[in-house]
């Protein structure tokens, strides 16, 4: 589903539905806006980011769109189709929060080891304030993104070997409410 076509095949609507959360109706609403933004059926990488610049004018949310923008191109060829755009929308709106805990995992695991080093998650945690800017007011104990970084860790890292695994981050987010937050902010917005 990389290419432009006006309408998506009964195969296409079948696989989709199959896969995602969303109902015949809107999965050809979805992809009616998507080839109106994106007329060649791909979202690149620049485009990417300036959908995020809208969402975050007063911040920089280039390097976070940069590590969502992996995370949504599943089959890592440098742009997005319909299909993944689609499929990652499922999961962050309408997933469950077990779902939503792997998606999430696989942004913070940024070399894709199935581990998520301090530098990974302070990466990941400097992107987004800087995103949010100063928008955001912090507690003093989670005010930079080294504090959050140490803070979640402290939470996490239950055998102290410097690094989280999946069912760390599990447990750890279901104890974090910030995380809990974020993970449902969008649940059901679309």
């Amino acid at each position: 589903m990389g290419k432009s076509n006006s309408k998506l095949t009964t195969e296409q609507l079948a696989e989709l539905q199959g896969s995602t959360k969303f109902e015949r109706k809107e999965i050809q609403q979805w992809y009616k806006g998507f080839l109106k933004d994106c007329p060649t059926g791909e979202l690149n990488q620049s485009d990417f980011k300036g959908i995020y610049k809208q969402f975050f004018p007063f911040g920089d949310p280039s390097r976070f769109a940069d590590y969502i923008f992996k995370v949504f191109d599943r089959n890592h060829n440098g742009t997005i189709d319909f299909t993944e755009f689609l499929q990652a929308l499922s999961i962050t709106s309408r997933g469950t929060v077990e779902e939503k805990l792997k998606w999430a995992f696989e942004l913070y695991d940024i070399d894709g080891n199935g581990h998520i080093t301090k530098d990974e998650m302070l990466t990941i945690v400097d992107a987004i304030y800087r995103m949010v800017g100063s928008m955001v007011q912090l507690p003093e104990d989670e005010d930079t993104p080294e504090k959050r970084v140490e803070k979640i860790f402290h939470l996490m890292d239950k055998n102290n070997d410097g690094k989280i695994d999946m069912a760390e981050f599990k447990e750890g987010s279901h104890q974090d409410p910030l995380i809990m937050q974020a993970l449902n902010l969008y649940h059901g917005a679309v």
